[in-house]
């Protein structure tokens, strides 16, 4: 770990279109894009929710049904420290590590993308409020035995937990957070993501008829 925060040109990292981390593309200049679209040009769907939500799978299919890229920013963490999101966590206090997330966050300048944010998220009010000068934040509701079943299977996801606390503490911490923060909502659950990502898509269309 070379440093606690990330560097000052993290904000260059890569987004790719439909999904992952790839190319050279700065977040930190949005332009007016030239071509004509059903759904605002200047403006980014931003997916909040717990661990194991499913945000990214969700993100990934509701952003080419979009026509949008699709941006992970634990996969930014990742890249500013060029190393995995768990390892980032291991190194780092609960605090430290909010806070880290939340100048990510702030640093994000983009449009017509789709952002799958990490579960901490909704911690720092200065990240949430950045965010929501993006677009509408979608909470992705999932009840906790889906959450708890998921993380089992894949336990190494960059938790920002303290010392001592379970998953059923996080989520019954989380919730009043993510229903705070949320301008949108959806019940998500265990059929598959296409589903789930067809009903934002609809979500979303009633949320701009009205703007």
């Amino acid at each position: 770990m070379q440093s606690d925060m990330p560097p000052d040109n993290f904000a260059n990292a890569p987004a790719e279109a439909g999904g992952g981390v790839s190319g050279q593309t700065s977040f930190s200049a949005p332009l007016q894009s030239p071509f004509s679209s059903p759904f605002p040009e200047d403006q980014c769907v931003i997916i909040i929710g717990m661990a194991a939500a499913g945000k990214s799978t969700m993100g990934r299919e509701l952003s080419q049904l979009l026509g949008w890229i699709f941006v992970d920013t634990d996969n930014l963490i990742e890249a500013a420290y060029g190393t995995r999101l768990q390892d980032v966590a291991d190194a780092m206090t609960k605090e430290e590590f909010l806070d880290m997330e939340e100048t990510v966050i702030k640093r994000i300048r983009m449009q017509r993308c789709v952002i799958a944010t990490g579960g901490s998220v909704v911690y720092r009010p200065g990240a949430v409020e950045h965010l929501r000068t993006l677009g509408p934040l979608l909470y992705v509701d999932v009840p906790l035995d889906i959450v708890l079943e998921r993380i089992a299977r894949k336990p190494d996801r960059g938790l920002a937990i303290a010392p001592g606390q379970t998953i059923e503490d996080l989520f019954n911490e989380r919730r009043a957070l993510y229903e705070k923060a949320a301008t949108l909502r959806i019940k998500g659950g265990s059929a598959p993501a296409q589903q789930y990502s067809l009903e934002a898509l609809e979500i979303l269309k009633g949320y701009w008829a009205k703007k």
